[in-house]
């Protein structure tokens, strides 16, 4: 009797730890309340958790699903809280972060002419570039972002930063018609354009990119020069487009054609592109927009605050154009990079534009921040999902505070309810970077004594 005892519990421990040894290993398990996948199902799983090794997500299901059949070190139970995707912000200046309220309440033009480009030529080099770039990437990284895409100057210093932040980029070198900080002539810019597409081709966070301001602001010579360049390296170009009437007044008066159609007419938009804004785009513009696969970049809060218009949105994403959300620049056009403030205000907007309670509903404003900002940037076979294989770019948002309760509805509570600051924690490509609102990968303290030091300057420059 005694020995038979022994031997059922010999057995007994084989196995358990064949049971245990069945579990695969990972790095990091994170569980929550809700998992908020976005994956082709949009499934929405109850008390989820998402497995990941490495850069990448090894698997996501329900909390007991993957407590079966993996073990990891790293363990991140919020109970109270929804994971989500990270956040893609399909359009920003982030070095313009330092101009914060320098010049508001203004039309485009004149706040572009008399204030922005004046103050950049005063202000802007490499290090005002640099800091200006950790003061947004700090406020993005709080606020939910991963991904962000950016057009301005110095763009090879925007990348060392938002490398040495954890941050994802798709960063485009700008090539203007007129002196900029960086580079005097467009064909100098283009040179650095190269050079930046060399040095950061085949790296893990980085996408370089060509970013050619707008048609308005090159010639046709330099706009297919930049064309040429983004097709040699196989990367995007990033281009402002139909933001304005005035712009689309101007290129009918001098062009006889749309920005849209006079950009495809000189083959701009024949590859690899992501144009910002499309507020005024018209049926035959759409059309082209859809047969080149250009991505489009909605930007509402800049959009209201320049009284530019309203993006016929609710139209393009049932053309199936892919547009993701933006913030545009925090120098006037917007005050701040909160992707939770533009979900909530693109939905609102397209609703009063139509008339029509039921546009752009919270499930679509969401994916229009991660999954199908993703597809504008040609890039959703890599992010925008919680999908095994896909880079671990993810989000806690609590669900402790008053404006939390109660929940009925994930999508509603994401879109009209939480905000910025309920943001607990993110991780990028596997990396956390915020744990508990805390920012893991910058000197708060030093980000925010620097921008101090340049409020002073900029702001007597510009008196």
């Amino acid at each position: 009797m005694h020995r038979s005892f022994k031997a059922s519990a010999a057995l007994l421990f084989i196995f358990l730890i064949s049971c245990g040894s069945a579990r695969t290993r990972v790095d990091t398990i994170w569980s929550a309340r809700w998992v908020v996948t976005m994956d082709p199902a949009r499934r929405v799983i109850e008390n989820g958790a998402v497995a990941v090794n490495g850069d990448h997500i090894v698997d996501a299901g329900t909390r007991q699903e993957i407590d079966a059949k993996y073990t990891a070190g790293d363990l991140l139970d919020r109970p109270s809280a929804i994971l989500t995707p990270g956040l893609i912000n399909t359009h920003t200046h982030a070095a313009m972060s330092l101009f914060r309220g320098v010049a508001d309440d203004l039309k485009l033009q004149e706040w572009l002419e008399k204030y922005i480009f004046p103050a950049e030529a005063k202000n802007v080099d490499r290090e005002f570039v640099r800091w200006g770039t950790r003061l947004a990437l700090l406020e993005m990284a709080l606020s939910g972002t991963t991904t962000y895409t950016d057009m301005y100057y110095f763009e090879n210093t925007v990348a060392e930063e938002t490398k040495a932040a954890g941050m994802r980029g798709v960063l485009g070198q700008t090539i203007i018609g007129f002196p900029a900080p960086d580079y005097k002539t467009p064909q100098a810019a283009l040179a650095g354009a190269e050079s930046f597409l060399e040095a950061y081709g085949g790296d893990a966070l980085i996408v370089p990119a060509v970013a050619p301001h707008a048609i308005f602001t090159n010639s046709d010579d330099t706009l297919q020069a930049a064309r040429q360049l983004a097709d040699k390296y196989q990367k995007p170009l990033i281009i402002h487009l139909s933001e304005t009437k005035a712009e689309n007044d101007d290129s009918l008066k001098q062009r006889k054609k749309t920005p849209t159609a006079a950009l495809d007419a000189l083959g701009l938009l024949n590859g690899w592109t992501v144009a910002a804004h499309g507020v005024w785009l018209d049926d035959t513009d759409l059309a082209i927009l859809k047969a080149r696969g250009t991505g489009l970049a909605h930007n509402p809060s800049s959009n209201m605050k320049l009284a530019s218009g309203i993006a016929p949105v609710v139209k393009i994403l049932n053309l199936a154009i892919p547009m993701g959300l933006g913030t545009d620049g925090v120098a006037g056009s917007n005050n701040d990079v909160d992707m939770m403030e533009e979900m909530d205000l693109a939905a609102k907007l397209q609703k009063v534009a139509t008339g029509d309670p039921r546009a752009l509903p919270a499930e679509q404003a969401f994916a229009m921040a991660t999954i199908t900002g993703a597809r504008a940037l040609r890039m959703d076979k890599l992010i925008g999902s919680l999908e095994k294989g896909k880079r671990a770019d993810m989000i806690m948002i609590g669900l402790d505070s008053p404006h939390a309760a109660p929940m009925y509805n994930v999508y509603s509570q994401l879109v009209y309810a939480l905000k910025a600051s309920d943001v607990e924690d993110v991780m990028v490509n596997g990396r956390t970077i915020v744990r508990e609102r805390k920012m893991l990968t910058l000197d708060v303290p030093a980000v925010l004594a620097k921008a101090s030091e340049y409020q002073r300057q900029i702001a007597n420059s510009v008196k």
